[in-house]
């Protein structure tokens, strides 16, 4: 009797135990966090070694998933050469991934009732035109967030970069560019449209875009760190410093004030901070307590795709299952491994970061970096990759050589610029018939003037960029910046004379992708 009450006893605690034991491996099976250990702890080891290789100075990252953080982090240091480390609160420029930030502010005001989706612009912002007068009439605000205004890609970029121009005044500048294709047609990214999205939110809400963002977006979100201008760091502690990339060093740089384009990329954030925005995008609006920033309905408005991109005919190793891509509201979508991606980048004067959104997995990645290279698209993958449990795909390799590539060609345009082309000529004129006063009506004033035997260009607008000319051949002149700046180096200014002789206008060739000096048409006045 008492054998066989121990052996039911035995059994008893048998049954229990693995009661237990089964208990806490559902347990672990449905926290994220214990799922994905062993994953997170490869990509910890894959993050670093990537900062290392690409000679990144400081990185961070958050991953959301199922409604919680999966895992935070800062890798490397605020400024190269020192030691303040980067963590999870540490504050990085989001550039254009600040679009999103204005989409959703329009759709907060279209869930109240005081936008409509597809209202005139002209409802709104009376004033505004462009040089299409079809374009000017038909504008509707989705149409200014998702980049088929006709303009080309960063055009009229260097209207905002550095000026004092109010928004206002950048747009009424911006009638004067030439679209590249007809309103509605073709994708063209344009953050002059983000700056007219910024107008309707004043417009209809009676606040400031800052303000706005802050009152109804940062502070409900408790996203505390997060700022909407570079004047306010210095309020704040912890945050990374810009680098200009080279091909072989980081370089720190001032950080550049972009007031004036905010509504376009002005937020100032954290890894940790952006986390909470990550939650809210996957919950399509809803907050951690039940209440709504926006509706259902406006999430899926924002992430429809309303811009197709052109996808190349050979399909990239990195994205081989990758079949459509298009352009929402503030968000680009496409699909990856048969699941649908909203995400965005954003590049700023020596920053760049990278959001991926996976709605479907309730997944989120957010890679902020201190330096100009493609390294957060590499990240932010390689975290969904992880995640997703994707097997045998590499992204460093590829990715680093083909920044590396980007790099070579951008230095062999700039010798190819400077090189001259006949050696030993001479000005045709003496160094004072190149000197005046020129304007170009969407930029401003430029002038020409001697320092002694050296020819000095400045272009007013931005009074940083001031060069000293260096004789290249005939009437070519070598662009030599006094600034260093992140998005460019050295250039040529071409001074053209009419048939009296006159030089009449200069044309500025600074090889680079994203601010156009092409387009300054500088005449004499």
């Amino acid at each position: 009797m008492k054998m066989k009450r121990l052996v039911l006893y035995v059994s008893f605690l048998v049954t229990m135990l693995s009661l237990a034991m089964v208990s806490d491996a559902q347990d672990k099976a449905s926290d994220p966090k214990a799922v994905h250990a062993e994953a997170i702890k490869k990509l910890d080891e894959y993050i670093a070694k990537s900062l290392h290789d690409w000679q990144v100075p400081g990185l961070s990252i958050a991953i959301v998933k199922e409604d919680q953080v999966l895992w935070s982090k800062g890798y490397g240091v605020r400024r190269v050469g020192e030691t303040e480390a980067v963590d999870q609160h540490t504050l990085f420029a989001i550039a254009s991934n600040s679009k999103a930030f204005t989409a959703a502010a329009l759709a907060i005001l279209v869930d109240e009732g005081k936008v409509k989706w597809d209202d005139h612009v002209s409802k709104y912002l009376p004033w505004f035109k462009l040089k299409d007068d079809f374009a000017t009439r038909d504008m509707r605000v989705r149409d200014l967030l998702c980049h088929r205004s006709g303009l080309g890609t960063f055009s009229g970029d260097l209207l905002w970069w550095g000026t004092s121009y109010s928004p206002k005044e950048i747009l009424l500048r911006a009638a004067e560019l030439e679209p590249v294709s007809a309103f509605r047609s073709e994708f063209g990214y344009s953050n002059l449209m983000y700056l007219a999205a910024g107008e309707v939110v004043v417009a209809a809400s009676g606040q400031s875009w800052p303000d706005f963002i802050k009152s109804r977006i940062l502070l409900p979100l408790n996203m505390n760190r997060s700022i909407t201008s570079v004047r306010d760091l210095v309020t704040l502690d912890n945050y990374a410093t810009p680098h200009k990339t080279l091909l072989d060093r980081s370089e720190p740089i001032a950080w550049m004030n972009w007031d004036a384009m905010a509504a376009a990329g002005g937020i100032i954030s954290s890894a940790d901070d952006m986390s909470h925005w990550l939650l809210l995008q996957l919950r399509q609006g809803q907050m951690q307590n039940g209440s709504r920033l926006f509706s259902q309905n406006a999430s899926h408005e924002m992430w429809q795709a309303h811009t197709p991109l052109k996808m190349p005919i050979e399909p990239s190793k990195r994205f081989s299952t990758t079949h459509f891509s298009a352009y929402g509201l503030g968000w680009s979508t496409s699909d990856y491994h048969g699941k649908k991606v909203v995400g965005h980048s954003g590049g700023y004067d020596g920053m760049n970061s990278r959001v991926v959104l996976v709605p479907e997995e309730k997944l989120g990645v957010v890679v902020l970096t201190n330096s100009l290279t493609s390294i957060s698209n590499l990240i932010a993958y390689a975290a969904i990759d992880a995640v997703l449990g994707v097997e045998g795909q590499d992204w460093g390799p590829e990715s680093l050589n083909k920044f590396r590539q980007s790099r070579r060609e951008f230095d062999a345009n700039i010798t190819k610029a400077i090189t001259p082309v006949v050696q030993g000529t001479k000005p045709s004129h003496p160094l004072a018939d190149y000197t005046g006063k020129f304007r170009c009506p969407m930029y401003g004033d430029a002038t020409i003037e001697l320092d002694g035997d050296q020819l000095v260009l400045k272009l007013l607008p931005y009074p940083a960029l001031v060069a000293d000319l260096k004789h290249l051949h005939y009437d070519t002149f070598e662009i030599r910046w006094r600034s260093t700046f992140a998005w460019f180096e050295g250039g040529t200014a071409h001074f053209v004379a009419d048939a009296s002789g006159v030089f009449h206008k200069i044309e500025l060739n600074v090889p680079n992708e994203d601010l156009f000096f092409h387009e300054l048409k500088l005449k004499r006045y």
